[in-house]
């Protein structure tokens, strides 16, 4: 391999852009297609529809988990990671709200459904709902950040 295309790729693997834009595509996937897409399956039932959403929303966030761990881990080797901090934080901060109080909020509530239980009213599919859009924004803004940074180093 060339020395410079070598260069080139190191350099693309040091911009958290890919790592954002790949997260981004998993996440809208999940919370913006396959999840109202499912809801309006006619054969799906509502127990059936919200027990697929507790796996499917289980596993992505194990995937999120290691986006930003992988995140991170660019954005500190990047050595612009001041830049980048404040997105950072933010999504580590959400990401943490989505995994310790809200997934297990809504997966008890889900089981309560399945049960036949109708549980009381709760704002964790709201709260959800609006961290996992401020997410999404905060991807594609560092990512997007990130590519004019490298754009404009050239």
């Amino acid at each position: 391999m060339k020395p410079e295309l070598k260069q080139r790729i190191g350099t693309a693997l040091l911009n958290p852009a890919w790592v954002c834009f790949v997260w981004f595509g998993m996440t809208a996937g999940v919370s913006m297609l396959a999840t109202p897409a499912r809801f309006a399956a006619p054969l799906v039932t509502r127990v059936v529809a919200l027990d697929i959403g507790r796996v499917v929303f289980a596993v992505l966030n194990k995937a999120e988990l290691i986006a930003l761990i992988i995140l991170l881990v660019v954005v500190r080797v990047s050595k612009r990671s001041r830049r980048w901090w404040v997105f950072s934080a933010l999504l580590v901060l959400i990401v943490l709200a989505q995994s310790i109080w809200l997934l297990p909020e809504l997966a008890d509530r889900t089981a309560q459904i399945v049960a036949g239980v109708e549980p009381e009213p709760s704002i964790a599919h709201a709260a959800y709902s609006s961290l996992e859009l401020t997410k999404l924004g905060l991807l594609f803004c560092l990512g997007m950040s990130a590519l004019m940074s490298d754009s404009s180093t050239q």
